[in-house]
C-alpha cells in the first residue's frame, strides 16, 4: 500500500509538470501544531533537511507552531539527521506521572518538566541554531489579550470561551483575544547587529507582531509555542517581547494557512513558459518559489478553534504555491490503533509508558515509508501523481 500522497496548489502543479521538483525550488517549509501527530513526519524531516535540501544553496524560511516549532528549531542544529532522531526519541519517551491521588498531572507540573526537557535538549546549542547559514527560523506563539493577558484560574477559561465565540463569527475577530506573535531568527549569520529575518508571509489577515529571536528568549518562546491552554501553563513576559501571557502557536495558526510571500518564479513560469517575461527580459531563475509542507493530513486548517468549522478547511489562493506531503488515510489505518499518535494516547495508556512507547515507536518506524516514497518520486517525478490541493 502506498503511504504518501502529494497535493499541490495550481501554480505548484504547473511548475512540477514543467520542471519536476528540485531542492532549489523551496523557499518556505511550514510545520504544523498537532502534538504527537507530528511524530509521523520525523523520517520526512530527516530526509528533507539531512539529504535533499543539501543539494541547494538558497535560504529557506522555517515557520513552526507547537511541535512544528520544536521540529524546525531542531532542523537548524548541526547534524540535523541525528538531532531530529533525538527529538523523536525525546518526544516518544516523555512521561508526566500524576502525583499520588490524582488522575493526571497539573499544568504546573507538565510545564516544569517540559521546560526542563527543552533546557536539556538544547543545552549550549542555541547560538548554533540561531546562526544557521541558510535556515531562517520563525516560532509562532499566541499572546493573550484582555481576560487572557495574564493566566488566571477563572479568567482564563472565560477568556477562551470568548475567543471561541469570536472565532466562530469571524476568524479575524479571534484577534480581540489572541494575537499572533512570531519570534524570528536573524536574517544572516554574519551580520554585525543582525535583525530578524523578514516574515515570509503576509500579516494583514490577522493581528500580528514580530519579535527578534535571541539566546535570551529562545527557550521561553519555544515553550510558549508548545503550551496548550489548561494542559501547560502560559509563559509570561518573554524577554524582548510585549508583556503578557503566551500560549500555543496553534491557537492562532494551527496548520499555518498563510499567504506566503516568496519569489515570483512560479508565476513567471506559468505565465511565460518560454522563459521570457513581459517586455522580453529573460525570466529570473531565482530559487525558492515553492512552499514544501510535510503535514500529517491533506487539509490546512487555519486555527485550532477552526477544527470543527469544516467550511474553513478548504484550499484558498494562499496555497497556490504549496506542495503538501501527507500520509494516505488508508495507510494510517494500518498503524497501531488504526490512527496517528495523538494526545489522547496519554490518557489511553495512562501509566503504561512502555505500551505507549511501543505504539508510537511502531508508527514512527512505519513512517519511513513516507520518506522512501518521496525520495523515489523525486527521482522520477510523475506529475499525474500530484493531486489538486
Amino acid at each position: 500500500m502506498k503511504a504518501l500522497r502529494i497535493h499541490a496548489g495550481p501554480l505548484a502543479r504547473e511548475h512540477i509538470a514543467r520542471h519536476g521538483l528540485q531542492p532549489a525550488d523551496i523557499g518556505v517549509i511550514p510545520a504544523a501544531a498537532g502534538g504527537p501527530k507530528g511524530l509521523i513526519l520525523g523520517p520526512l524531516d530527516r530526509f528533507v533537511f539531512g539529504q535533499w535540501l543539501q543539494g541547494s544553496q538558497q535560504p529557506v524560511h522555517l515557520v513552526g507552531a507547537s511541535i512544528g516549532a520544536w521540529r524546525m528549531a531542531t532542523a537548524c542544529l548541526d547534524a540535523p539527521m541525528a538531532a531530529l532522531e533525538r527529538l523523536e526519541h525525546a518526544y516518544i519517551h516523555q512521561h508526566y506521572a500524576p502525583p499520588p491521588g490524582r488522575k493526571r498531572p497539573s499544568a504546573a507540573q507538565v510545564s516544569e518538566q517540559f521546560g526542563q526537557g527543552l533546557r536539556e535538549f538544547y543545552g549550549g546549542q542555541v547560538p548554533q541554531l540561531l546562526s544557521h547559514p541558510r535556515w531562517r527560523l520563525h516560532i509562532v506563539t499566541s499572546r493573550g489579550r484582555h481576560l487572557l493577558s495574564r493566566e488566571h484560574r477563572w479568567a482564563t477559561p472565560l477568556g477562551y470561551l470568548g475567543a471561541f465565540a469570536a472565532n466562530a463569527v469571524r476568524r479575524r475577530a479571534l484577534g480581540l483575544w489572541l494575537e499572533r506573535v512570531v519570534f524570528s531568527g536573524p536574517a544572516a549569520s554574519d551580520a554585525g547587529a543582525p535583525k530578524p529575518a523578514p516574515l515570509p508571509f503576509a500579516t494583514d489577515d490577522y493581528p500580528t507582531r514580530q519579535v527578534a529571536l535571541t539566546e535570551a528568549n529562545f527557550l521561553p518562546a519555544l515553550q510558549a509555542s508548545c503550551s496548550i491552554p489548561l494542559v501547560l501553563q502560559a509563559v509570561h513576559d518573554i524577554p524582548g517581547a510585549p508583556p503578557g501571557a503566551y500560549w500555543d502557536g496553534g491557537l492562532t495558526d494551527y496548520h499555518l494557512h498563510l499567504r506566503y510571500r516568496i519569489l515570483d518564479a512560479i508565476e513567471s513560469i506559468a505565465i511565460h513558459p518560454s522563459g521570457y517575461c513581459a517586455g522580453g527580459q529573460k525570466r529570473s531563475n531565482a530559487p525558492g518559489g515553492l512552499v514544501l509542507y510535510p503535514h500529517f493530513q491533506q487539509n490546512v486548517v487555519p486555527g485550532w478553534l477552526d477544527k470543527g468549522l469544516r467550511w474553513r478547511h478548504g484550499a484558498t489562493p494562499a496555497l497556490d504555491r504549496m506542495v503538501v506531503l501527507s500520509p494516505h488515510p488508508e495507510w494510517v489505518r494500518t498503524l497501531p490503533n488504526a490512527k496517528l499518535p495523538d494526545r489522547n494516547d496519554f490518557m489511553h495508556y495512562g501509566t503504561d509508558l512502555a505500551g505507549r512507547v511501543r505504539a508510537w515507536g511502531a508508527a514512527t518506524a512505519a513512517s519511513r515509508q513516507l520518506a522512501d516514497e518521496f525520495a523515489e518520486w523525486l527521482h522520477r517525478p510523475d506529475p499525474a501523481a500530484v493531486l489538486p490541493l
